[in-house]
Order: structure tokens, then sequence, then C-alpha cells
């Protein structure tokens, strides 16, 4: 069976084809700047050069037509026909807690989406200009919809609600959702293989690093708790957002400066985290790890400050689990980073493990950095969102 896994953002639209069955990519690709000048369809068929075309997208209907036609094309397509594309996965963001699990898209579904877009205002309504641009140029190809937050539904109330009164979660769901769940629930699986165990029987912590990051607390196969909350800007220092702080910040700062709260907002999520922390250094992870072992200071506060909430959460989430047998790093800065990894271990030792100081400095591959006597496993994993979309969407159709 052959899925389209479409991750639509606002002005730009990711998409793999793969191979439901052999679970190889046929053909993978990049829209970008849909309604902006400049535009362009980034495409790599398998075993094929990568192809760039500069063309006008107008609107998310153009790209996936461009996207479309690539993957049919007579001379670099990896499909003869677009029915032999046999169903697409969307992802969505925001499923609040209405999904808790992927879902085949109907028109129930779809308003229903649209119901959370409260909750995701600058990721749903991009989601669903995908699912209807693909409803419109393939309406009796079946879709489904596959939520960031949908495994993080098995949390406990204990670790969801917010210490607020009780009657806005009543009223408006206010609530820890979580993000990236479909990297957590990839990675943990893999984890579990990798361990040669059965994942029911496993605590595992999924540390999900890259400019967006978040850390899971994962038991027995279920998701008990995450770091990102209501929103994705909850939890870890990342790249330009804040992570948690003191809410009697804003005031102080809003008195202090004159602004408003879309001011305060903007600040928080595209001036703050490393970025603000490097006094406008960079918010590439790749800047910062460069001018750390170059020693400059502002890379170095920086460095450490994200290191040591990403071991906090781990601390914390050991103690949440009663245990853990394995943490997994993934995502950008996860896989790649040795030097990050290995900060972020030096303050988690008591757990019992030692590094592999050679395996640790790989890049990009599934491996087990810890020596062979380590108590407390720490597991690379790259990770796989398409992949893990493509199955729900295969198992649903």
């Amino acid at each position: 069976m052959n899925i389209l896994v479409i991750n639509c953002g606002s002005s730009s639209l990711k998409f793999q084809l793969i191979d439901s069955e052999t679970e190889k990519v046929s053909a993978k690709g990049l829209c970008e700047r849909i309604a902006i000048e400049g535009s362009r369809l980034v495409y790599t068929p398998a075993g094929g050069e990568k192809m760039i075309f500069e063309a006008p997208m107008a609107d998310h209907t153009i790209a996936i037509q461009m996207v479309l036609d690539a993957l049919t094309n007579d001379s670099y397509g990896v499909v003869k026909e677009l029915s032999d594309i046999d169903a697409v996965g969307h992802r969505i963001v925001h499923g609040g807690e209405l999904f808790s699990e992927a879902t085949v898209i109907t028109d129930e579904v779809i308003e229903a989406i649209k119901a959370c877009s409260d909750l995701a205002p600058l990721h749903n309504p991009a989601n669903l200009i995908g699912i209807e641009a693909c409803r419109k140029l393939m309406p009796t190809t079946p879709m489904v919809a596959v939520f960031d937050t949908a495994f993080h539904q098995t949390m406990p109330e204990e670790a969801y609600l917010y210490g607020i009164p009780y009657r806005y979660y009543e009223k408006y769901k206010i609530r820890r959702y979580g993000f990236h769940g479909t990297s957590h629930n990839y990675v943990s699986g893999r984890a579990a293989a990798m361990l040669g165990k059965d994942l029911a029987d496993l605590k595992v912590i999924v540390c999900h690093l890259g400019n967006g990051a978040s850390v899971s607390a994962v038991k027995n196969g279920k998701c008990v708790d995450t770091s990102m909350g209501l929103t994705p800007l909850e939890g870890l220092i990342m790249g330009t957002r804040s992570g948690d702080l003191d809410p009697a910040i804003l005031e102080f700062i809003a008195k202090k400066e004159n602004l408003d709260m879309d001011q305060l907002m903007n600040i928080l999520n595209k001036e703050s985290g490393v970025l603000g922390l490097s006094d406008q250094f960079s918010s590439d992870f790749r800047d910062l790890e460069e001018g750390y072992l170059q020693g400059k200071d502002n890379c170095t506060r920086t460095m450490k400050a994200f290191c040591y909430r990403v071991a906090k959460y781990v601390g914390a989430y050991v103690a949440a689990m009663n245990g853990v047998d394995a943490i997994c790093f993934t995502a950008g800065l996860g896989e790649n980073s040795g030097v990050i990894r290995g900060m972020i271990c030096e303050y988690l030792t008591y757990l019992g493990f030692t590094l592999d100081q050679e395996k640790n400095s790989m890049r990009g591959k599934e491996i087990d950095i810890t020596t062979p006597d380590s108590k407390t496993k720490i597991l690379v994993i790259p990770t796989n969102e398409e992949l893990a979309i493509a199955r729900e969407t295969a198992k649903l159709v």
C-alpha cells in the first residue's frame, strides 16, 4: 500500500510517499514559501537526485498538485497514476481531548479539528488547509488524521491538570496536552525493540530535542507525563521559546516595557529560548555548540541552562515512574550532538550507567551509547514521524 504522508504548515508542506509493506520511502520532498514570492518544490525520488522546481504556488492546492504531478511524472515519478496512491496520512498538531488515536477523516472529524484551532492557532488551520487541498484533488482516496497530542491522552489527571480554578478546565479544557506525540510513540517502541523487551514491561523516558523540544515519561507503553503543556511553549528551553517561567514575569515586563499580551507572547515564542539566552547569538544549537567549545560565555551559559533543564525533567520523570529502564535521545539535536548528550548525562550517573564515549560521538545512528554493565540504558534513536504516520494510516485504511 502506498501511503502519502503530508505535514502541512502555514507556508510549507513536507511529504513522503511510503510503501507500507516494505516501509521504504519511495519519494520525499518539501514545498517552500507557499503563497510567498520565490516558492519552490524540492523533490527527491528514492535512488535519484534531488530536484528543485521553482514555480508560483498561490495556495496549498497548487502545491499539492505539483507534488502529485512529480510523483506521477513519466521520467522521475515513482507511481504510474494517482490511483496508485492508496491513502493519505495527515499530521495534525492538536486534537484536544476529542482524539486519543488516529482516525479516518470525515466531515465530522474536520469540524472537530476546527474546534481545536483555539488551542493551536498557528498549526491546526494550516493542517486543515492540507486536508482540504488533498480532498479536492483526490476525492476518492481515504485519508487519516494522526494527532501530535493523541499519544499523551493516557496521562492521569494528576499529571495534566493545572493549579488554576477547575472551572477553566471544565469550560475551556485548559490542561496539559503535550506534543511531538508521534515521535515519542515511535521512539519508545523502537527502544523496546532495541532492548529485546516488551514495551508493556518497560519504563522509558524520551528526550525529543530539536529547535522544539520535549520530554515524556512512558510507563508500560503509555505516556504518563510530558513537558509541553496546553501549547508547545511550556517545558524545556527551546530554540526561540522560553519554556517554563514564573507567570508573574509577564506582568513585570509588561509594566516595565509598556507591552500588551500579543507583544509578550511574541517575545516568549520568538525571541526567547536559547536565542534570547545567548543574547541573540543564535537559535541554532550547532552554532551554540561551536561557541561553547570555543569558550564563549554567552554560548556556555546557554548550553548549560538547556542541558540542566533537560536533566531536571528526566529526574522528575524517574520519580513519576518510580524508576527508569532506558533514556532515549531523538530529533535533530538528540540524534546528532554527543556534546549535548554528554552534558545532560553528567547529571544522571546516579541511575547506574557509564557512557561509552566513542559510541556517544556517533551521529544519527540507532545505538546504545552505554557500556554493557550499565543498569540504565542510554539510547540514541533517530525519530521517524512520517513512518509512524504511515503505519497508523495503513492500519486504519
